[in-house]
């Protein structure tokens, strides 16, 4: 089962680094940073009913060589694209590919928020605890950085380096301080804007002060 799926440490370092800057603790520092970023850009949508866990099967064939795949992340705050990096998660790259094709991810959430570290969804129950029903593997490098931008796939602490189910995060801190645990599948090309805008209605460690939805993810290849 998927539980907790980003390691409590960086997320101390970073309410720390809030609190330093002036807020009373880390829920206010961060309160307050939402508050200070957030706009209209975010339709007022009601959160969707969760969707089925489970019941995929994982993908037994890899993409076609020499093409580029982008997933189109359709939601309620704008859209944002994410450029595949085959090299880097080649099973991971083919697996987000058939959710996305699937319509696994259409009609979920973001369902953590947490500003200065990152945004995360693709959890059918949207609860944090779902997934595709299988795992795939791609043990990052040990140099691996998780910088702005970077897309990651989450994970419990006692699976293996590199493993994932259908839950990603991106990356909005310039540098997450996060340890090589987590398979990168790629970067945010376009609409990083959309992706300040989720941050932007984080108020701590948890969802986000309205629902964020993803109402279609579209794949493109050339």
């Amino acid at each position: 089962m998927l539980r907790r799926l980003l390691p409590l440490f960086p997320l101390l370092v970073v309410v720390l680094a809030l609190a330093a800057c002036g807020g009373d603790d880390g829920s206010d520092a961060a309160g307050t940073t939402a508050a200070a970023s957030s706009d209209d850009t975010c339709a007022s949508v009601d959160a969707p009913d969760p969707k089925p866990d489970g019941g995929e099967t994982a993908p037994t064939e890899p993409l076609a060589a020499g093409k580029t795949y982008k997933l189109v992340f359709e939601t309620s705050c704008g859209d944002f694209t994410v450029t595949l990096d085959q090299k880097s998660a080649p099973k991971t790259a083919a697996s987000l590919v058939a959710l996305a094709k699937s319509g696994f991810y259409d009609g979920t959430t973001f369902h953590r928020v947490v500003p200065g570290f990152v945004i995360q969804g693709g959890d059918p129950k949207g609860t944090g605890t779902g997934g595709p029903g299988y795992q795939t593997v791609d043990p990052p490098p040990l140099d691996t950085q998780y910088s702005e931008g970077v897309v990651a796939m989450a994970k419990g602490a006692a699976d293996p380096a590199g493993a994932a189910g259908s839950q990603f995060f991106v990356v909005t801190a310039p540098d997450a301080g996060l340890p090589p645990e987590y398979a990168v599948v790629g970067t945010v090309t376009e609409g990083m804007e959309t992706v300040s805008a989720i941050e932007a209605l984080g108020t701590g460690d948890g969802p986000p002060s309205q629902p964020v939805v993803i109402e279609k993810v579209t794949v493109e290849e050339s």
